[in-house]
């Protein structure tokens, strides 16, 4: 087991930004002519994207000569990394104040997320409506209306003698009005209303009971008038056609139509 003596030397912690003299020939960065989200000026973590490599690199020298540190292309640890030779070391000019910057980044959040593509839900299903051919009126009646102005008068202010105009004296309500007048006129024809749909129901009944009677004698005159083509046909299927009979099959010589009894 190896232990730490004060005559062993410890290493040094090593620097999180690479200093060197060496200065870029190219022009420098121009801050503001980045957007928003390719710079990064929170102090101590100052950070933009290199426009050559398009790799997030430190910024150094804030409080001198800004410019970007020594950095390879890609990710850290890739194969055969590549040391961008364009952009290191390059120059940036500090033309943004912070918090100019962090206002404007966070108003450009609410633009972005308003370009992004909302989730597509499923269009509901809805029954289509019957056409006017395919709905059945109901029949309106006293009780109905009745009803319905029961539970107008119960919701409606101008009903009750809540609602006031300007001079102080209740306002009319037209619609409890045409409903009270809607119920009077029908509970006048509701005895009427109810011997025409009582002369209807009797005449419905009367014209089953003549229907049923009728059936049978239909049925039988119907048979009656059809009755010499059936023993036409009889007579022609009985008849034995010219030649020999064939020997493997028996021909019928009697009729296939049932007997039916005489009436």
């Amino acid at each position: 087991m190896t232990s730490t003596t004060p005559a062993m030397p410890k290493a040094r912690k090593r620097r999180c930004r690479t200093r060197t003299p060496n200065v870029n020939q190219r022009p420098p960065i121009i801050a503001s002519e980045l957007r928003a989200n390719q710079i990064d000026l929170t102090p101590a973590k100052e950070h933009l994207v290199c426009p050559d490599c398009s790799t997030w690199v430190p910024i150094t020298g804030m409080l001198g000569t800004p410019k970007l540190v020594p950095h390879h292309t890609g990710r850290a640890g890739a194969a055969e990394p590549r040391r961008c030779t364009a952009g290191s070391n390059r120059q940036v000019t500090i033309d943004v104040e912070a918090d100019t910057w962090r206002t404007e980044l966070i108003e450009a959040v609410p633009t972005i997320a308003s370009r992004r593509a909302t989730k597509v839900l499923p269009k509901p299903k809805v029954q289509p409506a019957p056409a006017a051919s395919q709905i059945t009126p109901s029949p309106l009646s006293a009780e109905r209306v009745r009803r319905a102005f029961r539970q107008h008068e119960q919701q409606c202010p101008a009903c009750k003698g809540e609602a006031v105009g300007r001079d102080g004296q209740p306002l009319p309500c037209r619609d409890g009005q045409r409903l009270a007048v809607t119920f009077l006129r029908l509970y006048r024809q509701e005895p009427q209303r109810q011997a025409v749909r009582e002369f209807f129901a009797r005449e419905r009944r009367r014209f089953d009971r003549q229907y049923a009677a009728a059936a049978p004698e239909k049925r039988m005159s119907e048979w009656a008038a059809v009755l010499p083509k059936v023993k036409d046909t009889d007579a022609r299927r009985a008849q034995l056609p010219a030649g020999d009979a064939p020997l493997e099959s028996v021909v019928p010589l009697t009729t296939l139509h049932p007997q039916r009894p005489a009436r």
